[in-house]
């Protein structure tokens, strides 16, 4: 009898996990934490919202009328569903958008990361294909290949989204006999480029996948982080049936939170229920109370405000601080949200970069992390919502000694030939080398 196989030497288990592991790789943007996290590292990497903005009193009130009129219930299981009172006030939170809706149809979840993988593990078998803006959210990659789907990137640009590139994919995917499944769109200051898609192309896109027959699944966490003017309507606020809606308030409120929702025709509604609660059982009745009651004893509107004027504040320090340092360069100019995406010359490699802007104190994320196809080597993201104006500025004078003095390198160098560039596996989301 042949002896089964144990593993390896750094793993036992190695030969007994699922093939669908196989998905699951370190994020470039978690695997910068450790080192943004570290207080002379000026950190223009994550996006986390900030919420010391946010009056400690509000929460602390609600807090307080948690634990005095709903104790017990707060600290129970609850519903799969979600509270029903939270469900209802989600409604008056997406009507800002547009969307009028039913709360029957709203399913609350644990953060909108969440939301993604229940829509994902219900429509996606291995081999499917999910179409994706290119670039993309990082974690939306990772859960799309955690279950043995490909992602297709669609081109974008200023605009967002390009509907004839949508068509010529769609095309191109069905000629080879895959299925499509759906198309994961943030089109409102999107992650990572901070683009927002204009109305004419929403109202487009939304014709093709109904003519296509595709699922649109909406990603929504900064369409109220707008700066200079409210963006266009959600893509689900003129089409019900062909649009899943995922929102959160972990960027209006605070991710520690861990609430955020889905929309859903009808239909999958019920499904995504049950799947909460294979998951979950139910997402945390406490969580769902405190958010309940800060949105009925604030103004939660204004603190939103509150928000836009701080995150605005450090978007104009960032267009400001690439003007003066890095003028060559050429890079996104968001209406709302957290980000800027820039590009720089052909021969700079965002990822090889990435040690020396450590050793120099300020931290990016690499353009790479936002493809699942090995591109945007030439890209970095640069996060403005964390770090005070002051701080961005100095992030901003450092990134520019990284990107000078690897052009200077190239520059030295260039009579000798061209630098090689490593290229990886586009299957593999690999985290940077070990910086510390």
């Amino acid at each position: 009898m042949m002896e089964q196989s144990r593993g390896n030497n750094l793993d036992p288990w190695y030969d007994s996990y699922a093939s669908r592991t196989s998905g699951l790789a370190a994020s470039e943007v978690r695997a910068l934490f450790a080192v943004a996290s570290r207080p002379e590292v000026v950190s223009l990497a994550g996006g986390m919202p900030f919420v010391s903005a946010l009056p400690t009193e509000l929460i602390e009130g609600a807090l307080e009328r948690v634990v005095r009129d709903h104790g017990p219930r707060a600290l129970q299981y609850g519903s799969g569903q979600g509270l029903p009172q939270l469900r209802e006030q989600i409604l008056d939170v997406m009507a800002l958008e547009g969307i009028r809706a039913s709360v029957d149809d709203v399913v609350v979840t644990t953060g909108s990361q969440h939301a993604l993988e229940l829509v994902t593990k219900l429509f996606v078998d291995p081999g499917d294909v999910v179409l994706a803006e290119g670039p993309s959210y990082v974690t939306a990659l990772v859960v799309v290949r955690s279950f043995q789907a490909d992602v297709e990137h669609v081109t974008t640009d200023e605009f967002g989204l390009v509907p004839e590139a949508l068509r010529e994919h769609i095309a191109r995917v069905k000629s080879t006999g895959r299925r499509i499944k759906f198309l994961y769109t943030i089109p409102t200051f999107g992650n990572p480029s901070g683009v927002t898609m204009t109305w004419e192309r929403r109202v487009e896109i939304l014709e093709i996948c109904r003519s296509e027959g595709i699922l649109v699944l909406e990603d929504d966490p900064y369409g109220l982080l707008w700066f200079d003017g409210p963006p266009p309507h959600a893509m689900r606020s003129v089409e019900e049936d062909g649009v899943i809606f995922l929102g959160t308030f972990s960027k209006t409120l605070a991710p520690g939170l861990r609430v955020g929702w889905v929309l859903a025709p009808h239909a999958i509604r019920e499904k995504l229920i049950l799947a909460n609660e294979a998951a979950v059982l139910s997402p945390s009745s406490f969580s769902q109370y405190v958010v309940s009651e800060y949105l009925a004893g604030s103004d939660w509107r204004g603190q939103i405000d509150t928000f836009r004027g701080v995150y605005c504040e450090r978007r104009d320090a960032m267009l400001a601080a690439l003007d003066d340092y890095l003028p060559d360069l050429s890079w996104t100019v968001p209406t709302g949200g957290f980000y800027v995406w820039v590009t720089l010359p052909e021969n700079l490699d965002s990822k090889a970069m990435l040690p020396r802007a450590v050793k120099e104190l300020v931290a990016y994320t690499p353009g790479t992390a936002f493809y699942a196809d090995g591109g945007g080597r030439t890209n970095l993201r640069l996060a403005f919502c964390y770090p005070t104006p002051e701080f961005i500025r100095e992030g901003i004078r450092r990134l520019s000694t990284v990107v000078n003095g690897e052009l200077e390198l190239l520059s030295t160098f260039g009579q000798t030939g061209s630098l090689p560039v490593q290229r990886v596996d586009p299957t593999y989301i690999a985290p940077p080398a070990n910086l510390s």
